[in-house]
């Protein structure tokens, strides 16, 4: 089954964070606190205006994302649990150090 979001919704899996503190310590998953870090699985085509003309996403597919600790809904789409929020839920586009290097 696939899965598209309708207007400006985005699709998101979570990315796992570390198991260990900078110090080395080990989190015990009960002490874990769930990411708000995200890669962007799927996304609508856009909000419109009153007049009908599309707002373009600023997020594509693929993009790693953060995202407000409470963002979204959890669904299960093909057995995988995922989130879904509106674009505006979104605080940031994260990109890679070599990428901001170069830009």
């Amino acid at each position: 089954m696939a899965f598209k979001p309708l207007h400006d919704r985005v699709l998101v899996r979570r990315v796992e964070s570390d198991d260990k503190t900078a110090g080395g310590l080990i989190i015990p998953d009960s002490a874990k606190e769930k990411p708000a870090e995200g890669v962007v699985v799927a996304r609508g085509d856009g909000a419109r205006k009153d007049s009908g003309e599309l707002i373009e996403m600023a997020v594509a597919e693929g993009d790693k994302v953060l995202f407000g600790k409470w963002s979204g809904t959890e669904v299960t789409v093909n057995g995988e649990e995922l989130l879904i929020m509106k674009e505006m839920d979104i605080l940031g586009i994260i990109s890679d150090d070599a990428e901001a290097k170069a830009a």
